[in-house]
């Protein structure tokens, strides 16, 4: 049985590139396009075309996306949103569901590639962590998103969690970023997608998937290692709570 679902789950790894890369092209123009327009508005255009893109991949991949807690999101107001990281699938399943146009923070290598380059740029704050100049400048963009009206989206765990622990220890950054611009920390927690897309193997598994949001954490009055360790209980608790 396990050789049969090797066998299949390979298949369907090829099967789920080959729609990645379809309906790329089918999107990539009009995100392109959407560069014609001064922020705030170009990333609401992007996050129209790419939650779109996103939707039709997955009902194309046979995965099902359940989200929950949307309604943690206050009308008029924007967040850091904090989530965990172990899989490639999480960037693709938490930008758009979060409710309103958003940037996450991201590798600036993958934007060198062709084509995807070009969406991958339209919704990322672009570091490359080996510079401290980048990182720099990265949290700076990161200050000018929130204060445009855009949600941030950040993994605090700074990489894919390879461990068995429901989460590795939380960076500054996120924390600092949300003291720092004034703005309201949501916690998310995704679950399934290492089970989808695991680390190791060239492996596709078509599954539920889901991504809860969780009350805003206040920042008014908190310093960053407070935030930190609030944030990290809650997201571990919940996390085992809800596997």
């Amino acid at each position: 049985m396990n050789f049969l679902k090797n066998i299949v789950g390979r298949v369907m790894a090829l099967w789920a590139l080959l729609v990645f890369v379809i309906t790329l092209f089918v999107f990539v123009i009009p995100m392109g396009l959407a560069g014609l327009w001064p922020e705030p508005k170009l990333s609401k255009i992007a996050y129209f075309f790419y939650s779109r893109w996103m939707t039709l991949f997955f009902i194309l991949i046979g995965v099902r996306r359940v989200i929950k807690g949307r309604k943690n999101f206050k009308k008029g107001q924007n967040y850091v949103v904090i989530c965990n990281h172990r899989s490639l699938m999480d960037p693709p399943l938490s930008s758009p569901a979060i409710p309103g146009a958003n940037r996450t923070i991201a590798k600036s290598e993958m934007a060198k590639i062709p084509v995807f380059g070009i969406i991958y740029k339209r919704g990322s704050v672009l570091v490359d962590r080996k510079s401290e100049e980048s990182r720099r400048t990265s949290f700076l963009k990161m200050k000018e998103v929130l204060a445009l009206g855009l949600h941030m989206c950040i993994y605090p765990e700074g990489t894919r969690n390879k461990t068995a622990e429901p989460l590795q220890r939380f960076h500054d950054g996120a924390f600092k970023l949300a003291v720092d611009a004034g703005k309201s920390i949501i916690p998310a927690l995704i679950f399934n997608t290492e089970n989808v897309l695991p680390r190791k193997t060239f492996f596709f598994w078509p599954t539920k998937v889901e991504m809860h949001f969780l009350p805003e954490i206040a920042v008014s009055g908190r310093t960053v290692p407070e935030l930190k360790e609030e944030a990290f209980e809650i997201m571990s608790r919940y996390y085992l709570e809800h596997k």
